[in-house]
């Protein structure tokens, strides 16, 4: 006989690090928990677009006292991850019926949903079907497995390699990433977002990768987190400023993080969605897919 199970509001800082926890002993590579990896939770609080106003909508279900699962969105309301343990996967309808009315978003008198998965959670995707829901977006997960070599490249005359540790300049690292996500050339001056994201409890400076230019800017930044108990590394940020492209800066950004991490005991990398990853030898091995619904009211 199945458990009553208590279903109450995530509060931000006092349910953080469970979750994070649960997260991190529910972790599995066959299917990723919808990659909801616990890396990415703790950095999307620590992001400037994250939206920590309405986390209150976040829903976790505990069974005797222990996390059992949890809906949650990303970085906002209308995108929402469905996560629970093994045992607890019958609660997936239930879960889904409560993102539809805390995590959507009403625009235009139309009740907008869209859930995350991989291709792999067949009983999702499945619930998701009978739901109503149709596929709108698929992108490839990747990992580099550390049994493989690391790719090469030279870095170019005037240039250097410093972790956080060495040097830690708000300022640039701000100029960096404003520049080299594409927000333009210049940048606002919000330098107390780029504080804010290192101060989650898992982030490590002698792990965060900045490549200097020869004017001593920072040219390429490369964030690198390490899972201490399923032993991979985790890619989050990795920018370069556009006019220092194709100059091999992130492959050395990059690589830099995962030697670090290999010395750790990490067996792979989690990267990115561009071309530029399996160019340097990550290997695709399932899809993200986002599913949407929207309802007329």
């Amino acid at each position: 006989m199945k458990r009553e199970i208590y279903k109450r509001r995530y509060k931000l800082l006092a349910d953080f690090t469970k979750v994070q926890e649960f997260l991190t002993e529910i972790y599995s590579l066959d299917t990723l928990n919808s990659y909801l990896l616990p890396q990415f939770f703790e950095y999307a609080h620590t992001h400037p677009f994250f939206n920590h106003k309405l986390t209150h909508r976040f829903g976790l279900w505990e069974d005797a006292g222990k996390l059992a699962g949890i809906a949650c969105y990303e970085m906002n309301i209308g995108e929402s991850f469905l996560v629970t343990d093994r045992e607890h996967t019958y609660l997936l309808p239930e879960m889904l019926a409560y993102a539809e009315k805390e995590l959507s978003v009403v625009n235009n008198n139309k009740r907008t949903l869209s859930v995350w998965v991989t291709d792999k959670e067949a009983d999702k995707i499945e619930l998701l079907l009978q739901n109503g829901y149709k596929k709108v977006h698929t992108e490839p997960v990747r990992i580099f497995p550390y049994n493989k070599p690391f790719p090469d490249a030279r870095l170019p005359d005037g240039f250097t390699i410093i972790s956080l540790e060495d040097e830690n300049d708000y300022k640039k690292i701000h100029e960096c990433l404003w520049k080299g996500f594409g927000h333009g050339d210049n940048p606002d001056d919000d330098i107390d977002c780029r504080i804010h994201m290192q101060s989650g409890p898992n982030f490590r400076k002698e792990l965060t990768t900045v490549i200097k230019a020869p004017n001593g800017d920072y040219a390429c930044f490369a964030g690198m987190w390490f899972d201490e108990k399923n032993k991979y590394a985790y890619l989050e940020p990795l920018a370069t400023v556009p006019e220092y492209r194709r100059m091999g800066l992130a492959t050395i950004a990059v690589v830099t993080g995962m030697k670090k991490t290999k010395e750790l005991g990490a067996k792979y990398c989690f990267g990115g969605v561009p071309e530029f990853y399996t160019a340097i030898g990550f290997e695709t091995i399932c899809n993200r897919e986002m599913w949407k619904k929207e309802i007329i009211l």
